[in-house]
């Protein structure tokens, strides 16, 4: 009996230890299939993966192009920066590093922790980009943990001359997008197309080879040639400080043009900023006025109305006009003049700017006459320079105008424009009647005349606007309100204009006015124009443009000419020993 209890517990243990081997040799059996599997069927995928994580492709940046004045100087261009790059996950003492590199490279402490903290697992992290070569150093001094940071080559965008020209430049932000200005609108000629490589990386994503294949070098970003020059734009901007010193403006521009081709020479605004430091720049300074600041032209809109008045055959040049003694009653209106004028000419009404002899103008014309002229002259519509954000002014339609702008409007109100539409105005008025698309970039001959022939519109006629100019606006500088702008050895003609400045509610804010001024020479062949409009002048309540904006512009014209070697007249400099500083307005 007991050797039968044997045999039989025997039997259960070889059965037991069959089972055991059985599942031990189907777990080989399925590990050595693993293996072959691994080994000859999914070989190929593995090594794509591998392959996947030892190349990669690297975008290779264009180098952005240069922006130049008419004479090739720089005015912005690019050059190669260091920026710094950590690898927080690779970071133990995040605290420690923020407080070593927050000294050297300008920033806070408590918001580099806070960006580090926030960003503790990634394998890449910008810290600053584009440094200068004093932070570079400096932080190749610090003993920073090996393989948790490093440097890149970027593109640092730099604006040689500073504040010059700052809002026609705009800037490239830290992406490299252009932002305002010739930046923005020229984004896609500047910027060029960036390249790529494919490169291997070893285990710690170091580069260790370039590979040859699917190999593109970046095409480089053209050059962009500005019609500025930068020395007048220096003129510009210097008289511009001078005036915000001097009336303490809210803002002003200036602008220099060739009346001829519609080259924009000069174009400054103040407030201004550098776009080398844009984190600096209050947000005012940023608007380039003379596109996108809009205000009633005044006194300097009446050689256009006198002008087309003229060719329209609806007034002669010997014609007199009774003043009222400085009253007139215009329906329910009573306008004034400055002073008690009787009988005034037609050169008188223009050198004396008289409202009342604009207004009986006006109603010679008729509303309809007045807005053809408006319109002739590229009032209430953009002139299509090459830049952002330009205003087109305002132009009412002409069902909306009534008898008061009759009055009104010959006296350049009810109507708003941007300094460089009223300097376009005028300069088809000192080019012989054309009014030509004003332009800021330079273009090649060919496509320069395309241009010029395709956006240029007749006004008036050649003899008309000869006249203007050498009698009406010429007598303005040498007699009238304009005297301030007379400058040495050259013969001068301009306009002076006040007007109240809009309120952005509708109609006028009480006690600010825009001054302003627009010149030219020399009269016989006019070769540059030049206008200066001054925002809410603050000091002794002056607001004529003759006082506050003629110098700063004859200064800029007279500078301007000296440059281009327009030689002055030796019998007109013995005569200016004679002048006298008398002037009214």
């Amino acid at each position: 009996m007991s050797h039968l209890s044997t045999d039989r517990g025997v039997g259960q243990v070889s059965g037991r230890v069959r089972l055991i081997v059985t599942i031990l040799g189907l777990g080989w059996l399925a590990l050595a299939a693993r293996l072959t599997q691994l080994q000859w069927w999914d070989r190929e995928k593995f090594a794509g993966k591998a392959e996947q994580q030892r190349e990669m492709v690297e975008e290779i940046p264009a180098r952005p192009g240069d922006i130049v004045d008419r004479q090739g100087r720089l005015l912005a261009t690019t050059l190669t920066a260091r920026s710094l790059y950590l690898i927080p996950a690779r970071i133990t003492d995040l605290s420690g590093l923020a407080h070593q590199l927050a000294e050297p490279l300008g920033l806070a402490e408590e918001g580099l922790l806070e960006k580090l903290n926030g960003n503790s697992t990634k394998k890449f992290l910008w810290i600053k980009r584009r440094l200068v070569e004093e932070e570079v150093e400096a932080i190749k001094r610090l003993d920073l943990p090996k393989g948790s940071w490093g440097f890149r080559d970027e593109y640092r965008r730099e604006y040689p001359q500073g504040v010059v020209a700052a809002q026609v430049l705009g800037l490239r932000d830290i992406d490299g997008v252009g932002r305002g200005g010739i930046e923005e609108r020229f984004d896609a000629t500047l910027r060029g197309k960036n390249g790529h490589r494919r490169i291997g990386r070893d285990a710690r994503g170091h580069v260790i080879e370039i590979l040859d294949e699917d190999y593109q070098l970046p095409i480089a970003g053209r050059t962009v040639p500005l019609t500025l020059d930068v020395v007048i734009q220096l003129y510009a901007e210097r008289e511009l400080d001078q005036v915000m010193e001097e009336w303490q403006p809210e803002s002003c521009s200036a602008l220099v043009m060739d009346p001829v081709s519609g080259d924009v020479i000069a174009m400054a605004t103040r407030p201004t900023f550098d776009p080398n430091h844009p984190q600096k720049a209050s947000a005012d300074s940023w608007k380039n006025r003379a596109i996108a600041d809009i205000y009633e032209p005044g006194s300097t809109f009446k050689p256009i109305i006198v002008a087309y008045g003229l060719d329209e055959g609806v007034i002669g040049r010997e014609e007199n006009f009774h003043c009222g003694n400085g009253e007139y009653r215009m329906g329910r209106r009573v306008l004034h003049d400055h002073h008690r004028y009787g009988l005034l000419s037609l050169t008188d009404v223009l050198v004396k700017s008289s409202n009342i002899g604009m207004a009986k103008i006006g109603e010679r014309m008729g509303n309809e006459r007045l807005a053809k002229a408006a319109l002739l002259f590229g009032f209430g519509r953009r002139t299509g320079i090459e830049l952002p954000g330009e205003l087109p002014g305002i132009l009412r339609p002409l069902r909306e105008w009534t008898s008061y702008s009759t009055g009104s409007i010959p006296m350049g109100h009810e109507l708003a424009t941007t300094p460089l539409q009223l300097i376009t105005a005028h300069a088809a008025l000192a080019n012989g009647g054309t009014l030509v698309r004003p332009r800021i970039v330079l273009h090649d001959r060919q496509d320069s005349a395309a241009v010029l022939n395709g956006m240029s519109t007749p006004t008036v006629s050649p003899a008309t606007a000869h006249w203007i100019v050498q009698h009406p606006m010429q007598d303005v500088v040498v007699r009238g309100t304009g005297k301030k702008a007379r400058i040495p050895g050259y013969q001068v003609f301009g306009k002076t204009g006040t007007a109240q400045s809009l309120s952005p509610e509708g109609g006028y804010v009480h006690g600010k006015y825009i001054s302003s001024f627009v010149c030219g020479a020399p009269v016989e062949s006019p070769r540059l124009l030049t206008l200066v409009v001054v925002n809410q002048s603050s000091v002794g309540g002056e607001t004529f443009g003759g006082k506050v904006a003629a110098p700063a512009a004859a200064n800029i014209l007279r500078q301007a000419l000296i440059y281009q070697r327009i030689s002055p007249d030796d019998q007109l400099l013995r005569s200016a020993a004679n002048w006298k500083d008398d002037e009214f307005e």
